[in-house]
C-alpha cells in the first residue's frame, strides 16, 4: 500500500505557500473574473509531496452558477491529462473562503481528504457581505431535533470539519500548530495583510450577494 503524503512538520511551510499563491497567483484571476462579472472566490490545488501548485482557478459564474472558485478548479483538475495529473489523496484543497454547501459536497464525492481555507463563512458575510453560504447550511442542512431549542440548534456546528471524507482547517487555525511563537505571530500578520487585500472586492462581492 503506497503511504499518502504527509504535511506534519511542514504547517508553516504550508501556510506560507498558501498565502504566496494566493497574492501572487489567485488575486491577479480573481481581478480579471471580477471584471468579467464572476464572484471573487477561488480555489487551488496543490501537491502534497513539495507544495507545488497542479491548479489555480476562479469563480465563472456568468458561465455556469453551479462554477464556484472550489467546483471550477476541481473540474479544471480532472481534465488534465492524466500523466500530469496527480492522484487526489497525494493533493491538498485550498479555497479562498471557506467552502460553501455545494462544494463541500463537490470535495467529497471527489476525495480531497486535506482542505484549508483563508477566510470562514463569518468572515465572508462580514467583510466581504456574503452570507449565503451559511443561510443554506442552517436553512437547508441544519435539521432540528424534537428536543432542540433556538438556541441549542443555534449552537450546532453548522457541518462537520473533520469526517470520513475531508478535514477542514482554517488557516487561522492551521496556524496554532505553529509552535514558534514568533513564527506564528509573523504568519499572523502577513495573513491579515493578504486578507486585506480582498478589500478591494467587497463591491463585487455584495452585488453577487444579490444576484
Amino acid at each position: 500500500m503506497t503511504k499518502k503524503p504527509s504535511l506534519t512538520g511542514r504547517v508553516s511551510t504550508v501556510i506560507s505557500t498558501l498565502l504566496n499563491v494566493t497574492e501572487r497567483d489567485i488575486l491577479p484571476l480573481l481581478r480579471k473574473g471580477v471584471s468579467e462579472g464572476n464572484g471573487p472566490f477561488a480555489a487551488a490545488i496543490f501537491k502534497k509531496s513539495d507544495l507545488s501548485t497542479v491548479v489555480v482557478s476562479c469563480n465563472k459564474w456568468r458561465e455556469s452558477p453551479l462554477l464556484h472558485g472550489e467546483t471550477n478548479c476541481i473540474r479544471e483538475f480532472f481534465v488534465l491529462p492524466e500523466p500530469s495529473r496527480p492522484a487526489v489523496a497525494d493533493t491538498l484543497f485550498f479555497a479562498t473562503h471557506e467552502p460553501c454547501p455545494l462544494c463541500l459536497s463537490a470535495v467529497s464525492w471527489t476525495r480531497f481528504d486535506t482542505v484549508y481555507f483563508l477566510f470562514t463563512h463569518e468572515e465572508t458575510r462580514d467583510l466581504l457581505g456574503v452570507g449565503g453560504d451559511i443561510e443554506i447550511l442552517e436553512e437547508v442542512f441544519r435539521v432540528r431535533a424534537p428536543c432542540d431549542t433556538d438556541e441549542t440548534l443555534a449552537s450546532r456546528a453548522r457541518y462537520n470539519k473533520t469526517n470520513k471524507f475531508f478535514t477542514a482547517k482554517s488557516v487561522a487555525e492551521l496556524m496554532e500548530e505553529v509552535e514558534d511563537l514568533d513564527e506564528k505571530e509573523a504568519l499572523r500578520s502577513e495573513a491579515e495583510r493578504v486578507k486585506k487585500l480582498f478589500h478591494e472586492f467587497r463591491d463585487a462581492s455584495r452585488s453577487y450577494s444579490e444576484i
